[in-house]
């Protein structure tokens, strides 16, 4: 999450732009702090999965990942069940857990048995952790996820210890299947690499992950007018990924690059198609400059025209239901849809504002969508969606959650 300093540039489109429809949200969580005074202490809020209870649809769990603060477990109505820390640092030197992105699998064959399973990125010590649920504690006020992660998971993309404290480590992650085959998908941070994981299971009921194979997409691109441009970032950083989701029902992965816009990868459970990129962000093609003493990049000349007209970056969280792609435009808070199929046509555009006792969302990151029925409250569906600006701040603290919206509600604004 990098939000490119525009400021030249992105009024004036938004400016010529009709203002999207605006869906409020029906509850959401609690407000969580990246402070050591938090509980759990050091806790920002970015990315949610939803498990959908496999008896008891009104018993459905949301997860979200809250970095140094680990994994957080809500019920339908916004209240945590439980939160479960991420991992301590191995030495005194190394970097700690840090839960990135989390997605969820259900009746995953492995260990010989089914299993409903999450799969977390942690970028602080470049793993995938896995956890089960158990809809029993859903209802019984126990522990809603197990962790049951191979003990001898290894990291993702680093060949060392070392490695994994440069923190170019597993970022964004989405999972899915390919035909039967339980895939994982996950991206390098400060990178433009993709991996995809197979499920493997582990000793005493363990369950790990091991990469099948790998895909760098690019890192400079040629321009209409016979330039190369290259997206602006701190020396030794690449243009990364982060915000994924996979379409089983289609076999496709659908990519967020960051600075850059949204990519249709075809899927297979032994390897990546080719990719074609679907939308820029508008800033696609901006000459642009980084300022050491700022650590921001800055537009430095014209915009050429070839960006984008709907995605302000950073491109981000991506979700799928229905007909519909839901992209997160973190940029100017809003979020985009496009048709699901064909060429992923535009379809229209959405905020979350404020409304039934809620915050507005803003600057968000993850999302995460089911179309199942969920009860009174989300008949058709429930989306959930990262805030990146929680208001009212905690002792002048900045403060993230996750906003609860009706998919009923958007079909009818989308409609």
């Amino acid at each position: 999450m990098r939000i490119l300093l525009m400021a030249a540039v992105v009024p004036l489109l938004i400016a010529s732009s009709p203002g999207p429809d605006e869906v409020v949200p029906v509850t959401q969580t609690r407000a969580f702090v990246d402070d050591a005074s938090g509980s759990p202490a050091n806790a920002d809020a970015d990315d949610p999965a939803i498990w959908v209870h496999p008896r008891s649809a009104r018993q459905s769990v949301v997860l979200g990942t809250l970095k140094e603060g680990g994994l957080a477990a809500f019920d339908l109505a916004g209240r945590t069940l439980g939160t479960y820390p991420a991992p301590a640092p191995p030495t005194p030197e190394a970097k700690p857990g840090r839960f990135n992105n989390v997605d969820v699998l259900s009746r995953v064959p492995v260990g010989g048995r089914s299993r409903d399973l999450a799969f977390v990125s942690d970028r602080g010590r470049d793993r995938i952790r896995v956890y089960e649920l158990d809809g029993r504690g859903a209802a019984a006020g126990a522990a809603v996820v197990r962790d049951v992660t191979d003990p001898g998971a290894r990291p993702v993309f680093s060949s060392s210890e070392e490695e994994v404290d440069d923190q170019h480590t597993a970022y964004g992650l989405a999972a899915g299947f390919v035909g039967r085959t339980p895939v994982v998908v996950t991206n390098r941070r400060s990178e433009t690499r993709v991996a995809l994981l197979r499920v493997t299971p582990g000793p005493a009921g363990s369950v790990g992950t091991a990469v099948a194979a790998t895909l760098d997409l690019p890192s400079s691109f040629p321009l209409p007018d016979g330039t190369t441009w290259t997206p602006c970032g701190e020396p030794g950083e690449g243009p990364q990924l982060e915000g994924m989701v996979v379409d089983s029902a289609h076999g496709v992965l659908y990519a967020a690059q960051e600075d850059v816009g949204i990519w249709r990868v075809p899927l297979r459970a032994t390897g990546f198609g080719t990719p074609v990129l679907i939308d820029k962000v508008r800033s696609f093609g901006v000459p642009q400059s980084y300022d050491p003493e700022t650590e921001e990049c800055s537009v430095s000349g014209a915009d050429p025209g070839f960006g984008g007209r709907h995605l302000t970056a950073d491109a981000e969280g991506l979700a799928v239901g229905d007909g519909y792609l839901i992209a997160s435009s973190q940029g100017d808070s809003r979020f985009v849809a496009y048709e699901r199929t064909g060429r992923n046509a535009y379809v229209g555009e959405f905020v979350v504002g404020a409304g039934r006792g809620n915050d507005s969302v803003e600057h968000s990151d993850g999302a995460h969508l089911v179309t199942a029925d969920l009860g009174r409250d989300y008949p058709e569906g429930l989306l959930v969606v990262h805030d990146g600006e929680r208001t009212p701040t905690v002792d002048d603290l900045a403060t993230t959650g996750f906003a609860y919206v009706s998919w009923e509600d958007v079909l009818d604004e989308l409609d």
